[in-house]
C-alpha cells in the first residue's frame, strides 16, 4: 500500500466517522425531543442502557451507505478543490488506479456494516424493542385467533386462540396424516400451554388413532406432548426480524415456508436488504468519486448538493421497492436488488465520464 492509498484511506474513513458521529449527535437531539415524555417514565439507566447505546448503532448501521456516499462526496470535492485530484493524475496514476484505496475503504465500511447488521445489532435490538414497547409504544403481538400452520410433515396444528401473557391456546388440535393423506391420528384439548422450546402440556385431551376401520380413543386431564413449533412462529410483530442474526433469520424463513406461513415478507426484505445495502456501499463510493473528483463551478456545495439528492433518492427508491415486497406485489429479493443494478448503472455511466474527461 503506497503513501497515496493510506493518505486517501484515512481520510475516506475519518470522514466517514465525522459524518456518523455529527448526524448521530442531532439525531439524539430529535429522538429525546420526540420520546420526551417516555424517557421521562423510564429509569435513566435503562434510557441510555438499554434504548440509546442500542439505538444509535442500529440507526448509524441502517444509514451507512447515506453516511459512506456523504463522505466520499465531501472529502473528494475538497481533494478537487485544492487540485490535489488533478496533481494525482498528472503524475501518472490512470482513474483506475485512484480507484483502489476508495474501494479498499468501501470494503472495510461493508465489512464492518455487515457484521454488525447480521450479528451484532440484532441482539442489541432486543433490548431497543423491549424499551419502545414498555415506555414509548406496545408493537408486540399478544394475542392470535384462528392459528393454522403445518408443524412438521403431514402434521397440522390448530388453536381457535392463544394468549401471549399465559401462554395458553384454546380449543387446540393436532392432526397427522399418512403419506397417502389420510387421518391417522388425530389430538384435541380444550386448552394447551406451552412451557419451553417445543414442549407443550395439553388439558381435558383426547386423542383418536386410526387404523382403518378402527378408531383407539385415550382420554385425559393432562399431558406433555413436545411439538415443532414455539409461539413466536405465529405469534408475528412488526419488528420481529429485527431481532433475528442472518442466519437465524434464514432459518426461520425456511421453516415458516414449510409450515405455510403467509406473513414472512418483512422477514425475507430485511434477509435481502442486509446483503444489499453491504453492496451499495461499494456503488455509492463509485458514483460519489465520480461526482466530485473534478472541479465544478460552484465549488464543493455543488458536489454535496448532487450527492445528497442521490443518495436521498437511493434510500427512497428502496423504502419504495419495499413496500411494494411488503404487500407481495414483487419478491423480496427482487425489490432490495432493483435500486443496486439501477444504481451500480448509474455509477458504471458517471465513472467513465469522469475517466475521460
Amino acid at each position: 500500500m503506497k503513501i497515496l492509498d493510506k493518505y486517501i484511506i484515512k481520510k475516506f474513513l475519518g470522514t466517514y466517522a465525522f459524518a456518523i458521529l455529527l448526524l448521530l449527535a442531532i439525531v439524539v437531539m430529535f429522538d429525546i425531543n420526540e420520546k420526551l415524555d417516555a424517557f421521562t417514565k423510564a429509569p435513566l439507566k435503562a434510557t441510555i442502557v438499554d434504548y440509546f447505546i442500542n439505538f444509535l448503532p442500529y440507526f448509524a448501521n441502517q444509514f451507512s451507505p447515506l453516511f459512506t456516499f456523504i463522505a466520499v462526496i465531501f472529502f473528494t470535492s475538497k481533494l478537487a478543490g485544492n487540485s490535489e485530484i488533478i496533481a494525482i493524475l498528472s503524475s501518472g496514476i490512470s482513474y483506475r488506479r485512484l480507484l483502489v484505496p476508495y474501494m479498499i475503504s468501501a470494503t472495510v465500511i461493508a465489512s464492518i456494516t455487515y457484521v454488525l447488521d447480521a450479528y451484532v445489532i440484532p441482539p442489541a435490538n432486543v433490548k431497543r424493542i423491549e424499551f419502545t414497547n414498555q415506555y414509548v409504544k406496545n408493537k408486540a403481538v399478544d394475542y392470535g385467533s384462528n392459528i393454522m400452520l403445518m408443524v412438521d410433515t403431514n402434521e397440522i396444528a390448530y388453536m381457535n386462540h392463544y394468549e401471549s401473557r399465559s401462554k395458553t391456546g384454546s380449543r387446540f388440535s393436532l392432526e397427522k396424516f399418512d403419506e397417502n393423506k389420510r387421518l391417522v391420528s388425530r389430538l384435541t384439548a380444550q386448552t394447551v400451554q406451552w412451557d419451553t422450546f417445543y414442549h407443550w402440556r395439553a388439558q381435558n385431551y383426547v386423542i383418536r388413532n386410526f387404523d382403518g376401520d378402527r378408531e383407539n380413543i385415550t382420554k385425559g386431564y393432562e399431558i406433555d406432548t413436545m411439538i415443532p413449533f414455539e409461539p413466536r412462529d405465529f405469534l408475528i410483530a412488526k419488528n420481529d426480524h429485527e431481532k433475528m442474526t442472518t442466519p437465524q433469520l434464514a432459518e426461520y424463513i425456511e421453516r415458516q415456508k414449510g409450515r405455510g406461513v403467509a406473513n414472512i415478507q418483512s422477514f425475507q426484505v430485511e434477509y435481502h436488504r442486509r446483503y444489499a445495502m453491504t453492496a451499495a456501499a461499494f456503488i455509492l463510493t463509485v458514483i460519489g468519486m465520480s461526482l466530485s473528483s473534478r472541479k465544478v463551478k460552484g465549488g464543493i456545495g455543488v458536489n454535496i448538493g448532487i450527492g445528497l439528492v442521490l443518495s436521498f433518492s437511493y434510500i427512497l427508491f428502496m423504502t419504495i421497492t419495499q413496500t411494494f415486497a411488503i404487500s407481495g406485489l414483487t419478491s423480496a429479493a427482487v425489490a432490495m436488488w432493483i435500486p443496486n443494478f439501477i444504481y451500480l448503472i448509474i455509477a458504471i455511466v458517471l465513472y467513465r465520464r469522469a475517466s475521460k474527461a
